[in-house]
């Protein structure tokens, strides 16, 4: 096994598996979130990325993706079950995501996530040169800073959490809390989206293990483990130049006259899930439409909701209720060859997403809450022409540095009402206003900002990262 100087570890590998049509398998990049933002990073570097392949069984053994090793971590079946759509999905998720849903909580979920987390550690140890670089990423994988310190103490070792953190009154509700912060502990930098995540893990450090902390340092025996919020970000450029091409400009034009040309097109893309605020969105879309402030045919709405988690029974009843909704909506509003909402629920690739971000005159961004919300940086840079409006809520991690979008409380109908008619009716010197600064804040805090700020904070001495050619 060759070993790198910088290896990422993180829940699924940068790639979803697909027959080609000679029958061979094929592996590709996938579109998720965290891949969206760490792919750029790692095209020229010399780096590992651990995680799971996808299904069950043993491990693949797989080729290089963009110059990137794949370590592959088998799963059972029971560790899918327990680990993933268990634990992870069903206790963490809705719990840092202010328990939208309630969260759930079984002996056998931690049993198999201590397990788990126990393989991630031990493969990041095996493919780790010595005093070499580990980044580990989010939820999933919280307990494997602590165990990797244990099996690698010559490491430096990096923690980044993307969904996010709650205040101490809810994370006091988890039965193992106190070994979750250990966990987290292990790291040597542990890097949030925002400040006020970073203050809230400093008091529940305080509170749960009596540590000495602050909103920045947490000392942990002879160790200091320094904290603090890293906003991740998208490949700015990339999109830009990816909106620009001329097959999306045409694929964007086609998308809008197959739409009937509307005066305005409304557009949201979501991951099928109950902290995205979907089914309150919709709501006011219809109230809207009830009220004639919204009128069929001059205003479109486009949802995407990608599936998600399908195995997970919150999420198979969320889209029952969001298809649901839908169908009335059309039933009530919508006209022969005219609906009122255009629902996709699949999967879409980057130039496909990138021409609607192109035809959408509002990007409706409301989720819940959320650790950042890529998809609002991506129509953001894709706006090469600093036109379009964006409706984000409060609760996005995105919302502390698009503060010139339209921001709404989700929560509150009658506010997302009145928000989303203003992002329609604003005059075009006002859209553009608002764009441009938006635009002007990514160019400056892209994916490559992102990369220097924290992994310069996690290496602070420079040694290695004078062999990364990304961020030099």
């Amino acid at each position: 096994m060759r070993q790198s100087p910088l290896v990422v570890v993180a829940n699924r590998l940068p790639i979803d598996d697909s027959v080609a049509p000679d029958g061979a398998f094929e592996w590709r990049r996938s579109p998720g979130g965290l891949v969206s933002a760490l792919h750029p990073l790692l095209r020229h570097t010399p780096a590992t990325w651990v995680g799971w392949a996808g299904g069950t069984g043993p491990a693949p053994h797989l080729p290089a993706v963009d110059g990137v090793r794949m370590h592959a971590v088998p799963l059972s079946g029971e560790d899918l079950r327990d680990h993933y759509e268990g634990f992870a999905n069903a206790t963490l998720w809705p719990l840092y995501h202010d328990a939208v849903e309630q969260p759930e909580y079984h002996r056998r979920w931690w049993e198999a996530y201590q397990r788990v987390n126990q393989r991630f550690a031990a493969a990041a140890a095996e493919v780790a040169e010595p005093g070499g670089l580990v980044w580990v990423q989010d939820y999933h994988l919280q307990l494997v800073p602590g165990l990797l310190r244990d099996l690698r103490p010559d490491l430096r070792i990096g923690f980044f959490l993307h969904v996010p953190f709650p205040p101490p009154e809810l994370f006091m509700q988890l039965p193992r809390r106190a070994e979750l912060l250990r966990g987290m502990l292990g790291a040597d930098l542990i890097g949030f989206q925002r400040a006020q995540a970073a203050h809230n893990f400093a008091q529940l450090v305080t509170k749960v293990l009596e540590l000495p902390a602050t909103d920045r340092r947490i000392g942990v025996g002879d160790r200091v483990v320094r904290i603090g919020a890293f906003p991740v970000s998208i490949d700015t450029a990339e999109m830009a130049a990816l909106a620009t091409r001329p097959e999306v400009a045409e694929r964007a034009r086609r998308l809008r006259q197959d739409l009937g040309d509307p005066e305005h097109v409304i557009l949201s893309v979501d991951r099928m899930d109950y902290t995205k605020g979907i089914e309150q969105r919709l709501k006011a879309y219809r109230e809207l439409l009830a009220s004639g402030d919204v009128k069929i045919p001059g205003t479109v709405l486009i949802q995407v909701a990608v599936p998600s988690r399908e195995r997970v029974g919150q999420y198979q009843i969320l889209r029952e209720r969001v298809e649901h909704q839908v169908g009335r909506i059309n039933g009530e509003f919508g006209r022969v060859g005219e609906p009122a909402i255009h629902y996709l629920s699949q999967p879409f690739d980057r130039a496909e997403l990138v021409a609607l971000y192109r035809i959408a005159d509002v990007m409706a961004v409301t989720p819940l809450r959320d650790g950042m919300n890529l998809v609002a940086k991506e129509y953001v840079a894709a706006r090469v022409d600093d036109t379009g409006a964006l409706l984000l809520s409060e609760f996005a991690g995105a919302a502390a540095e698009l503060e010139q979008a339209y921001l709404v409380n989700p929560h509150d109908l009658e506010g997302l009402k009145q928000a989303l008619l203003a992002a329609l009716r604003a005059t075009p010197e006002d859209v553009s206003a608002r764009m441009r600064a938006m635009r002007a804040h990514l160019h400056h805090h892209d994916i490559h900002a992102w990369a220097r700020s924290y992994l310069r904070a996690l290496d602070h001495t420079g040694s290695l990262l004078s062999r990364l050619a990304t961020v030099d």
